[in-house]
């Protein structure tokens, strides 16, 4: 039998720098997204400054943009909710940074506590309430940028039917 690890066959692959890929400026794969939330939400002076919260509707900032990517910084006070909705061809990263938000899809409902993260594809359909009686804050990465978010109704979610207008509905 041999006992010859892969790294003395191989080598040490960082010992060769021509196949490594240098890192890139912005994110590009679900997994440098939901990287680039994890580092904004642990950097809480970049955005802690920046909150606020309104009683009348839900407060929301863009932090950044880069190349097809948008990052929001948004507030919850207890009782607000997005409605049930989705957010047509963008994928996203949903992190709660402080606070208790509750997920409701048509799989059911998560409570989302500080530090917890959901990755989401287009066409993906939820409602995001603050249930609790404590104010709320997460970051919103999106892929490429939110240009919409169509609202449903409970029915149309569940039977898997067209989003409603959110104008006329």
């Amino acid at each position: 039998m041999n006992s010859d690890s892969d790294l003395q066959i191989a080598g040490d692959i960082l010992e060769v720098p021509h196949l490594l890929q240098p890192p890139r400026e912005h994110p590009a794969t679900v997994a440098e997204f939901v990287g680039l939330a994890r580092s904004v939400a642990a950097d809480r002076a970049q955005w802690e400054h920046l909150v606020e919260y309104d009683a009348t509707t839900r407060w929301y900032h863009r932090l950044s943009t880069g190349p097809g990517y948008e990052v929001w910084l948004l507030s919850w006070v207890p009782g607000q909710g997005s409605g049930l909705h989705d957010h047509g061809s963008s994928s996203g990263v949903l992190t709660v940074l402080d606070g208790t938000l509750t997920e409701r899809t048509e799989r059911g409902t998560r409570a989302l506590g500080a530090g917890a993260q959901r990755v989401f594809a287009p066409g993906y359909v939820h409602e995001v309430v603050n249930d609790t009686l404590e104010p709320a804050i997460s970051l919103h990465v999106y892929f490429p940028g939110l240009t919409e978010m169509p609202m449903h109704t409970a029915c149309a979610a569940r039977a898997g039917s067209d989003p409603v207008d959110a104008v006329t509905a």
